[in-house]
């Protein structure tokens, strides 16, 4: 009887140890951007100062500990992760555009560690939103500057802060 209940105390104790984390229902950090400067027409590439932007965003979050990559299926946005991805070793993993925000929420909460969403102007706020983020103002046509990171607490708080990623300078890549 005893070691009964010194088994189910060291249970409890473990369990006990162990909720904070089981909170903890997104990765830690979700770094989310809108794609770089892209080039005029139907499924553009990056200019120039977009492939720069994507190298510049590489370097700041290469050792943010990424572990997952997720960009739509167009040629700006998996051009602007590419370069991470590259670094990092890991393969851009491609969700639809076309489908509901909650549908990229709800591969994403599953996942632990960082994670990076390369998206577009007029899906992002959403996403930040159903992911328990503050997108603030909606994002403008020019504007390819802003990174979203979204830290999760345990206890389920989340902190929305805006980053910017420099702008690009010097030749391209």
């Amino acid at each position: 009887m005893h070691i009964r209940l010194r088994r189910l105390g060291a249970l409890l104790f473990a369990c006990a140890l162990c909720a904070p984390f089981a909170a903890l229902a997104h990765p830690s950090i979700i770094y989310l951007v809108r794609h770089a400067e892209k080039q005029t027409g139907d499924d553009p590439p990056l200019t120039p100062p977009g492939e720069l932007r994507a190298t510049t965003l590489a370097t700041l979050l290469g050792q943010a500990r990424i572990g997952a990559i997720f960009s739509t299926e167009t040629r700006r946005t998996r051009a602007t992760a590419q370069p991470l991805a590259q670094r990092l070793g890991l393969t851009v993993q491609v969700y639809d555009a076309k489908q509901q925000a909650q549908t990229l929420a709800a591969k994403l909460k599953p996942l632990t560690g960082a994670v990076l969403v390369v998206g577009h102007s007029n899906t992002l706020s959403e996403t930040v939103r159903l992911l328990g983020g503050d997108p603030g103002k909606d994002i403008a046509d020019h504007e390819f500057d802003r990174l979203y990171q979204l830290i999760y607490h345990p206890g389920g708080t989340v902190t929305t802060v805006l980053l910017t990623v420099p702008p690009p300078t010097g030749p391209a890549p």
